[in-house]
């Protein structure tokens, strides 16, 4: 698909965002200034100053004099970049694709993204005129080329609108300057009459290059299209994305579940048709206040069910707040994994249904509880308890050994063995009571010892003797002495609890 950009130019970027702030200037002459080699320079100036000649670039002493009454606020050199950034934000509503270009452009890949409002027209007009609702004063072209977008934006006198393929008709009536060339190219270009585009596109490269260098034939090249110009997403692309914009703003809960019913249907028939299923869903609502509502879903299976993960959205879609209404719905699925054949054949009988059926009810449980409450636990290839399971990664992933089965096990074991207070007859015996937590277990019933040896290649230390100790009230307990008896007072600590 050919590229398709749109560039929006902000010319009073910042002193818009200081008339927000204050209407009272709105209708004064004001500027933003800061030091510069020992003297005030105006960074910006307003709509009224610049009809009074006012420049950025001039000193303001200078600029004082020719307007008296003209206002000077210190400005903050960070002040435009945060804005592009917050704006480039707001712009992701209408492409997944947005990059900032300092000091007051963004530029946004629109491809695959105008014909869902309608086409272009009616894209660029509902981009300019909500901008234009916030406060700013913003200018924008679409051409197939950043380059020529960018030159059109700023000095275009016809339409905004550059037809595909039509770069270098666009570009023939402009200055120069839309190229984007340095400084200096553009006082040797004026000096030698070279006030239109048209006036030496058409001379031979190698003299372009020798007379004005590199600089120009690459912007030529990226304007009309020869050269590719990368550019930076402010956020990287999700590659399984549908988007769906409303033609009214939608306020109603069941507005919201039919676009999410919707855009799960496109979704999940492009995923069975690469042979995915998604892991990870979330679906965005942009409201027509610039907010971002969203909620997002988990599943313990690669999944394109599309009736089982509209279920689980549809558990967390009372917590979405559309407010005003909602203009915009995406849904993502940032982590996706490939179906194996089981998964594919799911929908049949058999043990594949049952799988799945299992697969979904601990995909409810987790949409209800959260994702912590459900862990699947494997056995590992270690005899020191605490490394002796590890946590699943999914219901897909097998055992790299069996689980032991000749020796009891705690159905609890403390991640970290707690310290105990005991008596016992003599050192080597098990104990007679413990205490632990403040309470105090007599012990009526012992077995052990069972030694457990540490890894020497992973950890030096002394080994620990287990004992299964059940107390007068009926409670089975793990407990185990650390080292040998005969080396003075040994340690004990309680590391689990029996059913």
């Amino acid at each position: 698909m050919a590229g398709r950009f749109v560039v929006i130019w902000f010319p009073h970027l910042t002193t818009d965002r200081f008339i927000s702030r204050q209407p009272e200037l709105k209708d004064m002459s004001f500027v933003l200034a800061a030091p510069e080699r020992g003297r005030m320079v105006i960074r910006a100036a307003s709509i009224p100053a610049e009809a009074s000649g006012i420049t950025s670039g001039m000193v303001v002493a200078d600029a004082k004099a020719l307007l008296p009454s003209l206002v000077v606020i210190d400005d903050r050199s960070e002040l435009a970049g945060k804005l592009l950034a917050y704006l480039a934000e707001w712009c992701l509503r209408y492409t997944p694709v947005v990059a900032v270009a300092l000091p007051d452009s963004l530029i946004l890949d629109i491809r695959g993204c105008a014909h869902l409002w309608g086409g272009e027209q009616v894209y660029l007009k509902d981009i300019l005129s909500k901008l234009n609702n916030m406060g700013y004063d913003a200018r924008a072209a679409i051409a197939d080329t950043i380059g020529a977008a960018w030159a059109v934006c700023r000095y275009g006198k016809v339409s905004p609108f550059v037809d595909a393929g039509a770069q270098l008709e666009a570009l023939l009536p402009l200055p120069p300057a839309a190229l984007r060339l340095e400084p200096a190219t553009l006082q040797r270009m004026q000096k030698l009459g070279l006030y239109r585009i048209s006036s030496f596109i058409q001379m031979p490269r190698n003299v372009l290059r020798r007379r004005f260098g590199p600089l120009l034939l690459e912007r030529l090249d990226q304007a009309l299209g020869q050269l590719k110009e990368p550019i930076e997403p402010i956020r990287p692309v999700e590659p399984y994305q549908e988007r769906l914009p409303s033609q009214e703003p939608i306020r109603t809960a069941t507005g919201i579940k039919i676009a999410l019913q919707r855009l799960l249907e496109t979704l999940c028939k492009r995923l069975v048709m690469e042979g995915k299923g998604l892991r990870k869903a979330v679906f965005k609502g942009y409201r027509i206040d610039g907010k971002l509502q969203q909620i997002e879903i988990g599943t313990n299976a690669a999944s394109c069910n599309v009736d089982h993960l509209f279920r689980l959205f549809e558990l967390k879609v009372t917590t979405i707040a559309p407010a005003l209404g909602i203009e915009l719905f995406i849904l993502e699925a940032p982590v996706v994994e490939d179906l194996s054949k089981v998964q594919q054949t799911m929908w049949q009988s058999g043990r594949e249904q049952a799988d799945k059926k299992i697969a979904e009810l601990l995909d409810r449980m987790t949409a209800r509880g959260g994702m912590d409450i459900i862990h699947r636990y494997l056995p590992a290839e270690h005899y020191w308890p605490e490394r002796s399971v590890k946590v699943a990664v999914s219901l897909d992933e097998k055992p790299a050994t069996a689980w032991r089965t000749e020796l009891p096990r705690p159905v609890h074991l403390l991640p970290v063995p707690e310290l105990i207070e005991v008596a016992a007859p003599i050192p080597d015996y098990p104990p007679m009571l413990f205490i632990y937590k403040g309470t105090v277990h007599k012990i009526t019933r012992a077995d052990g010892p069972e030694r457990i040896e540490q890894e020497w290649w992973i950890e030096n230390s002394l080994h620990r003797d287990y004992y299964q100790v059940e107390d007068d009230k009926g409670a089975r307990y793990w407990l185990f002495r650390l080292g040998h008896y005969d080396e003075g007072d040994p340690q004990w600590f309680i590391h689990g609890f029996f059913a």
